[in-house]
């Protein structure tokens, strides 16, 4: 899937990154470990709060605050710091990550709990759990487990929102189709700043990328456009007076 532009803005952010060829940079406890430890010194020194997160074996989800503009900054230096680590210790040379990072900056509350079940349900869905906080490497497994919580998720949304209870009965199901679908849709938005705050938006109408199209193939790309830019299948659909599940099909093919 395309993305937007990285996002540098103060505020809440969902970041990720994978092992050069889906290799397995997390094998092992101490790995694991190390990584989380690389995080919270770099949080340390980037002001930053680590709300959730999730290591499996060859890549990580972090969900993040910034006080500063400074992402950018922080991501540089964990991804940096991890990657020597590992080239060391495993005698090898050459880049470790797939690319720089992923991320997705969130602009509204109802977006934020979705990250938080996204990014715990990562372990369930590759069948290496049942519950959430059963897989050893999430901030759910130490919340409501009996490991130490790590220094730079103390102020987590996890724990200052949701007693113990609370946040068993809140993972107790994982997103709709519709919660992530919406999720999704979100992700593709432009996020714009301006003197009246930040918000997201779509650069031009959705009708403007139909117009003077000639051919099904060049309508059928106009709606492949559309979607990366943040229109959902149904906006498409409506739009154009087809199916949903023609623009769907279109829109399979970008995969």
């Amino acid at each position: 899937m395309a993305r937007q532009p990285r996002v540098d803005l103060i505020g809440f952010h969902h970041v990720a990154n994978q092992g050069v060829y889906k290799a397995n940079i997390f094998a092992t406890i101490l790995e694991k470990e190390k990584f989380l430890s690389i995080v919270c010194k770099a949080c340390d020194t980037y002001n930053i709060i680590l709300h959730d997160y999730c290591i499996m074996d060859n890549h990580y989800h972090l969900l993040l605050e910034t006080k500063r503009e400074n992402l950018s900054y922080f991501m540089r230096q964990i991804n940096g710091n991890y990657a020597i680590y590992f080239n060391r210790k495993q005698e090898r040379s050459g880049p470790l990550w797939k690319g720089r990072y992923k991320s997705w900056y969130i602009v509204h509350e109802e977006y934020l709990e979705y990250t938080i079940k996204y990014i715990e349900y990562d372990p369930i869905k590759a069948n290496l759990s049942f519950f959430p906080a059963d897989y050893p490497h999430t901030l759910s497994a130490a919340i409501l487990g009996t490991e130490a919580i790590i220094p730079c998720a103390q102020k987590s949304l996890m724990i200052e929102k949701y007693t113990e209870r609370e946040l068993k009965q809140f993972l107790q199901s994982d997103l709709t189709k519709d919660e992530l679908g919406a999720l999704d849709d979100e992700k593709r938005k432009k996020v714009t700043h301006s003197k009246t705050g930040i918000k997201t938006e779509r650069d031009i109408p959705l009708d403007t990328y139909f117009r003077d199209l000639h051919s099904k193939e060049e309508r059928n790309c106009a709606m492949q456009k559309a979607y990366l830019d943040g229109y959902t299948q149904g906006e498409i659909a409506k739009t154009l007076g087809v199916s949903a599940a023609l623009v769907s099909y279109c829109i399979k093919k970008l995969h």
